[in-house]
């Protein structure tokens, strides 16, 4: 049995097709390749995952790849007001760049600011997201603290199969898209484009402010071919581009906005050496590029990345699995800023262990980061996993797990004017920040119907990086007051609640997150929390389908945060509620409807500062985000 639909993504085991064979006419688990760098049925992965995959984002009609991270557990989405704003998100209390984003296993953050823009992706091209919960560094280096959020775009499947969709809404939004895939059982093919576009609305609450726009277009193209058995080799290829507006902060009454353009290349050749010997090599470029512009000024920051990765996997025996792998990258930056550096290179071994018998199963990881600017690190992380009997699990973690300074932390150019001395804005001697996780998961399969997943963690973060202005909590004019240094702690204790059920036709996904991620840095701000992290997230999805008709409604509810390090500038909590319907007019005709924020609530995810040109003082303002909306699409998709 042949899985393609992460064929671009994965290294098949020879466990799992005996897993298919044994399951005979029975539907497989849900698969993921994300926490264990292989493909594994999702209840045997050591880390909390949850994936979404195409048939759930048409379900869902999620608006973007953000709107599907909002409704995972222990995960928060900090928006800066409506499609196409800057983003942040949050896993388990971490910091956006404390949390390794991958487009098929490529690293897609920016090596400026450590950040990957994922409001500048298209649905119309993924076919999956995986999302990890926790570390992971033992297995992918730098930046997996929080966890790992992988997006695997689309794949061919046997045959021919056309798409095409139409949506239109509110702020005069639009969502176009088109597409082929297709093949036989040796090649496979996937190729499409998309243009998303909104007018649309005030994002801020400053006076002047005005409708920001958002436009971007997609393409993706991929292909793989089986050349025997034991050999296959793909390609792929993803583009995305467009602008973004904003208020600018310096003038709130003027426009500014962003160019982007976020491009991929990659390909892949994988063998099957032995019955028990898989190895894949992989090879990727990907690029980053940026151009901002204001009234006054405007900047570039382009960045380059190739990468390379050697993965064995062998099945040592029934129940073991021993996973070598080599990975290597190389940063570059071109920019309107002169960098004192503007390349960097990080070379890895990691070798990680696995055995599961009918009473427990362990895996035991360890790997060694050798980079160019800061040198040597080590991970490792350590599962043992309990069954009590055929439906419950126990499992139990620790890992410690690392991130690089960023090419603003190490490399940013000071600031320097005559007669008023120099303004320093980076730190060559910074050591990459560092963290220890513990975790416990507890795992039940009721019935055929019905999981539950309750996990319980502590994260404990030390070297973090901040500037010395952001512990002070003010703006301070000494020459070092935006210079990074390895001062800050953290501790983020977290539990997570996630129950999925069907019952009376309907399909129920319900979870709860509890996150206290608390500073204990030794400042003034010892002891509160972190900013834009709620401690308390609650989410519910329910759909059910009713012949031709399918109906669904969402709730979120997210508690107050702060937007600020000593806890005075308060985010206040908010509750939305969107629906949704479909119709199958045709066979291959479906319409569909979604109102979201139903109850049309105000309310905000980020504030900021803003210069006020009268007063010449900085006054604060809040993002605003989307009252109700309503957008109706139409999908096709004829059978050939």
């Amino acid at each position: 049995m042949k899985l393609s639909r992460i064929a671009l993504a994965v290294a098949l085991m020879p466990s799992l097709s005996a897993a298919a064979t044994d399951a005979g006419h029975h539907e497989l688990p849900a698969l993921v390749v994300t926490s264990g760098r292989l493909a594994e049925p999702a209840n045997k992965a050591t880390a909390a995952v949850t994936v979404f995959e195409r048939k759930d984002i048409e379900r869902l009609q999620a608006s973007d790849v953000l709107d599907l991270l909002a409704r995972t557990p222990g995960v928060n989405v900090q928006r800066s007001g409506g499609l196409g704003s800057l983003s942040g998100v949050f896993i388990r209390g971490t910091s956006t760049a404390q949390s390794l984003v991958l487009v098929n296993g490529q690293r897609i953050a920016g090596s400026s600011s450590g950040t990957a823009s994922l409001e500048q992706l298209s649905l119309g091209q993924i076919e999956r997201i995986e999302i990890v919960r926790g570390s992971r560094s033992a297995l992918y280096g730098s930046d997996a603290i929080g966890g790992i959020i992988q997006i695997f775009t689309r794949t061919g499947q046997p045959g021919l199969h056309p798409h095409l969709k139409i949506g239109y809404g509110t702020h005069g939004t639009w969502q176009r898209s088109l597409g082929v895939s297709g093949g036989d059982e040796r090649t496979r093919f996937d190729l499409g484009a998309s243009l998303d576009e909104t007018a649309g609305f005030e994002r801020t609450n400053l006076i002047g402010s005005e409708d920001s726009g958002f436009r971007n277009k997609s393409l993706n193209l991929s292909v793989s071919h089986a050349f025997s058995d034991s050999l296959e080799a793909g390609v792929g290829l993803l583009r995305n581009s467009g602008q973004s507006e904003y208020d600018y902060s310096l003038s709130p009454a003027q426009r500014a906005e962003t160019h982007f353009e976020e491009s991929s290349a990659s390909t892949y050749l994988q063998s099957q050496l032995t019955e028990r010997w898989l190895t894949r090599l992989e090879l990727d470029h990907s690029e980053s590029r940026q151009q901002s512009f204001d009234p006054y000024d405007g900047s570039t920051f382009n960045s380059y990345r190739d990468q390379a990765s050697w993965l064995h996997t062998l099945q040592a025996s029934d129940n073991q699995q021993v996973i070598l792998g080599l990975d290597w990258h190389e940063d570059r930056l071109n920019s309107s800023t002169a960098f004192n550096e503007d390349s960097r290179w990080n070379r890895a071994a990691f070798i990680q262990h696995r055995y599961d018998n009918k009473q427990f199963g362990t895996e035991l990881g360890l790997r060694h980061d050798d980079n160019q600017a800061f040198g040597n690190q080590n991970s490792w992380n350590a599962a043992l996993t309990w069954h009590l009997n055929g439906t419950n699990d126990l499992v139990a973690s620790y890992s410690e797990s690392f991130r690089a300074p960023t090419f603003n932390d190490l490399y940013y150019p000071d600031s320097c004017y005559p007669g008023f001395g120099c303004t320093v804005y980076s730190n060559p001697d910074l050591k990459p920040e560092t963290a220890r996780s513990h975790e416990l998961q507890w795992r039940s399969q009721f019935s055929s119907n019905s999981t539950m997943e309750v996990s319980l963690y502590r994260i404990r973060i030390e070297d973090a990086i901040v500037t010395n202005n952001a512990l002070d909590g003010n703006q301070s004019g000494s020459s070092d007051a935006f210079r990074p240094e390895n001062i800050d702690k953290a501790t983020i204790h977290g539990l997570e609640a996630v129950l999925k059920q069907q019952m009376l036709g309907w399909q129920t996904a319900l979870s709860y997150s509890l996150i206290d991620a608390r500073n204990n840095s030794g400042s003034g701000n010892d002891g509160k929390r972190l900013s834009r992290r709620p401690k308390n997230t609650f989410t519910l999805d329910m759909d059910r389908s009713i012949g031709r008709f399918n109906i669904g409604a969402g709730w979120r509810v997210v508690g107050h945060s702060y937007d600020n390090l000593a806890n005075t500038h308060e985010i206040p909590g908010y509750g939305v509620l969107d629906l949704r319907a479909g119709w199958k007019a045709l066979s291959d005709l479906r319409v569909d409807l979604k109102l979201d924020n139903l109850l049309d609530h105000n309310y905000y995810q980020a504030g900021g500062t803003a210069y006020d040109s009268t007063t010449f003082a900085r006054v604060p303002f809040t993002y605003q985000e989307a009252g109700r909306t309503a957008l109706v699409s139409m999908t096709w998709t004829p059978q050939l």
